[in-house]
């Protein structure tokens, strides 16, 4: 189910306002769900902004942790869609993911970068490096930390507290189409999306 048909339902939290998304949102081809994911906002705990900037990763897809079939590190990417999986890069970042497609099909949205928009104080405080607000969440180790997603999250569902997930406010941004970054496996596919204009999405911006 698309934006326009997106379940109604009460959100809960910071920012609650429209439909929160549900799970058949998620239960649908990545690449549709990283597009329209530009623009909807996510809470976590009451803290969070508008999703800037994702990747999207699909089963045959060489730089996917499916890639190398079910195992227990990747049955989270298999299904159940709309779950959480967070995962621990070079051993220091946890980054947050949004398993899609019907069940068994293993897919997922890397949430790369967020306009931070609620709580920007917490996060402030969560990312004493950051030397602006610019460099709070324009990357998808540093929006975890802003939001405070840690590996506990893996497997979480998406359309229920402490997550928050809501459609844009107003009119979706225009997105940009460019090759993922911070990989060595196919580095050519153009499965990186990206808030046209934004000032907030990670650097090299496209």
């Amino acid at each position: 189910m698309s934006l326009s048909g997106a379940k109604r339902t009460a959100g809960e939290g910071a920012g609650a306002s429209g439909a929160r998304l549900g799970v058949d949102f998620f239960e649908r081809s990545v690449h549709e769900v990283a597009r329209e994911l530009i623009g909807c906002r996510l809470f976590f705990g009451g803290v969070g902004g508008i999703i800037v900037e994702t990747e999207s990763y699909e089963r045959d897809d060489p730089a996917c942790h499916a890639y190398v079939g079910l195992t227990e590190r990747t049955s989270v990417i298999f299904g159940p869609p709309g779950r959480a999986y967070v995962y621990l890069s070079y051993g220091i970042h946890s980054l947050l993911n949004f398993v899609c497609e019907p069940d068994g099909e293993a897919a997922a949205v890397l949430v790369r970068a967020l306009e931070p928009t609620t709580e920007i104080e917490t996060m402030r405080a969560r990312r004493g490096k950051a030397r602006t607000d610019l460099d709070l969440c324009s990357g998808p180790g540093k929006l975890t930390e802003a939001l405070g997603i840690t590996l506990a999250e893996n497997a979480d569902r998406l359309d229920r507290d402490p997550f928050l997930i809501l459609p844009p406010e107003a009119d979706p941004p225009e997105v940009v189409t460019s090759p993922r970054i911070g990989i060595t496996k196919a580095v050519d596919l153009p499965w990186r999306f990206t808030a046209a204009g934004s000032k907030y999405v990670s650097r090299p911006r496209p």
